[in-house]
């Protein structure tokens, strides 16, 4: 079987959290327990290359050193800004090592976001990678009066800029490791209920707030490990979503410190697709947009078989949804119908698994609602995706579907020691050690969102009688039409947007409406295809637009913007969307059906501040941008496209 092979046994890890103090402590309790272990992979020159658990500990013990030469004292904040690499990692345990407090940025920012959080955070240091990043943050922190150094990844981009005083080497973080000794002595002026990490939320509305994270709270997490999810010693992730993030960093990064799992750090995020083939990950980590764009392209390059081919296909999945109750339940399937998947999985389901290297034994999904449907594709398949629910001031994780407690549609039942119940107004609360120290230089909103203990998530949930939890959608978000009925957007979203790769997003609105309408964004790449095909691109133009998509997944150039554009303003391209919207319907109550819709002649961007770093769509921004194009919806009956009534 392909994949990187660690050479170990599959037996349960050894996890190190319960006998720390601080999440310093945990990285060096691992390295004690597993030091010749592989902590991380990276490519280099064609080949997975690894870095023991002991080569990580001296890196990050060198990074320590050199921000203590800095004079920093414990507590001051050390800023990360770059993408998922094994340096992102390094430099955020080193500071931890040094008593720090860390904070990740999103690339791809604006100097004014920047700037925001570097001063917010009163950052003395920051990592960064990347010449047109380090563009950005050198205006950015312009006049910064707390910022001591700028530190470029690369000693080469450092020279480049060696004129700048602010500018310091990567070199200075290279010498000799920080004594044992000396690292303990640093953590004993580090407290458990002290910072740890700073986590700026994506603010979908007004600026970003810093959780913050306290030691506390990520060992208490950590402590969890073994009612979250089952690892082995040869379990292997690929990590490659954004370590600013919580889940990448906390759930995923820092639970891989304590249990020794080891990672491989994708190229970038463009290489995802062919690099987990070379991977062969054991643990599949993303969020449902992925699964989602999996699902539907699977479903769209299924139509176009031959019929015998779609049969096929419909038998398997039939076969996989029979015997889904019994894996659900782990109970004993029945020997005629096991015989029966094995036929499915072998001339059916062996190529999705192909898809995700081979070797993905569950897969763990959050940060978002995922659709049933796809939930029971991929267990009917055999791949598993665990659902998981929580946010950054909860410290990522209170809820989570576990091996053998599995209801699809709901994120599980509480992680011990959370506790949760359902406010009056259906609000999920949130209660137990997880429950972060507040909001930095934010009291009121500190108060606000923590009362009596209880965080209040801004979700709206049900729990049913053994403690399960299904969130229908944001409190804020809930849509009250015209005639008084509560609707929640999210179910209408997901329902239309999984039924069409074509399909980027969709922004439902009906706010004192007498109907639901829909703003649908189309996906870049299957558009370039399309106009290719259709003769609306150029071979070339559409090849370069592909080729910067295939660089980074998540760039919106102006370029792009055109190319799509003017495949939109195609009649037949805009009457594809209908048949998903009319299929997305069938599962909606009349209330919630989308009767009209437009599509954009773009997809949504964080550029265009419509989204979030995390790809959250920002709702109010939206509304408001595009306030008189929904006019247009309800007044305009030439504009927009009907969907029809049942």
């Amino acid at each position: 079987m392909s994949g990187i092979d660690l050479g170990a046994a599959h037996e349960p890890v050894q996890t190190v959290a319960g006998e720390a103090r601080t999440f310093g402590d945990v990285l060096r309790l691992r390295v004690h327990s597993t030091p010749e272990a592989p902590a991380n992979f990276e490519k280099r020159d064609g080949a997975w290359i690894a870095t023991t658990w002991n080569e990580l500990y001296e890196q990050t013990r060198r990074v320590a050193a050199g921000l203590l030469e800095l004079g920093l004292e414990v507590g001051d904040r050390v800023a990360i800004l770059g993408p998922t690499h094994a340096a992102w990692g390094t430099y955020d345990l080193g500071a931890q090592l040094a008593g720090l407090v860390t904070t990740g940025i999103y690339p791809h920012q604006s100097v004014e976001q920047i700037r925001y959080l570097l001063e917010h955070s009163e950052s003395r240091v920051i990592f960064v990678d990347g010449e047109e990043e380090l563009a950005t943050v050198m205006e950015a922190a312009d006049g910064n009066e707390h910022l001591r150094a700028i530190v470029p990844w690369s000693a080469e981009l450092a020279a480049r800029h060696a004129g700048d005083e602010r500018v310091l080497s990567p070199d200075h973080f290279a010498g000799e490791p920080l004594t044992e000794e000396a690292v303990a002595e640093r953590l004993t002026g580090v407290d458990p209920s002290d910072t740890a990490i700073l986590i700026y939320t994506s603010g979908t509305t007004g600026p970003p707030k810093g959780a913050m994270i306290t030691h506390a709270n990520i060992l208490s997490l950590l402590r969890s490990e073994p009612d979250i999810f089952r690892f082995y010693r040869d379990d292997l992730l690929l990590s490659f979503l954004p370590m600013a993030h919580a889940t990448e960093r906390v759930l995923l990064f820092y639970l891989r410190i304590n249990t020794g799992v080891a990672a491989a750090f994708a190229s970038s995020v463009g290489a995802v697709l062919a690099e987990v083939r070379e991977v062969g990950p054991t643990v599949f980590g993303s969020v449902p947009r992925l699964f989602e764009k999996a699902y539907a392209k699977i479903l769209s390059e299924i139509e176009r078989k031959p019929a015998v081919v779609r049969r096929l296909f419909a038998w398997a999945r039939d076969v996989g949804r029979e015997r889904l109750p019994y894996v659900l339940d782990s109970a004993e399937v029945p020997k005629w119908l096991a015989l029966r998947y094995a036929i499915a999985d072998r001339l059916v389901f062996a190529k999705v698994h192909a898809a995700f290297g081979g070797r993905v034994r569950a897969s763990i999904t959050g940060a978002a609602p995922i659709s049933y449907d796809i939930l029971e594709f991929f267990w009917g398949a055999g791949m598993p995706v665990y659902e998981g629910y929580g946010m950054t001031e909860a410290t990522v994780l209170t809820h989570i579907t576990r091996e053998g407690k599995v209801k699809l549609g709901t994120v599980g039942r509480a992680v011990p020691p959370t506790t949760c119940r359902i406010a009056e107004d259906g609000e999920v609360l949130l209660g137990g050690p997880f429950v972060f120290k507040g909001y930095y230089k934010n009291e009121e909103v500190t108060r606000e969102t923590v009362v009596d203990g209880w965080l209040h998530s801004g979700d709206i949930g049900e729990l049913d009688d053994e403690g399960y939890l299904r969130i229908t959608d944001r409190k804020k978000h809930l849509i009250i039409t015209a005639g008084g009925k509560n609707v929640a957007p999210a179910n209408i979203e997901r329902a239309i947007k999984t039924k069409s790769p074509l399909i980027s997003q969709v922004h439902a609105h009906g706010d004192r409406r007498n109907y639901i309408s829909a703003l649908i964004a189309p996906s870049p790449l299957e558009t370039l295809e399309w106009g290719a095909e259709h003769g609306v691109l150029s071979e070339a133009e559409a090849a370069e637009r592909r080729a910067e998509l295939e660089h980074d997944p998540t760039a919106r150039s102006e370029a792009l913007g055109h190319a799509m554009a003017k495949v939109v303003e195609e009649p037949e391209f805009q009457q594809l969307f209908s048949e998903p919207v009319r299929r997305g319907n069938g599962e909606l109550a009349r209330v919630e059906r989308v009767r009209r819709f437009f599509v954009l002649g773009r997809d949504l961007s964080q550029e265009g501040g419509e989204m979030t770093p995390t790809m959250k769509m920002k709702r109010k921004a939206i509304e408001e941008k595009y306030a008189d194009l929904f006019d247009r919806v309800y007044d305009d009956d030439s504009f927009a496209i009907d969907a029809g009534r049942e």
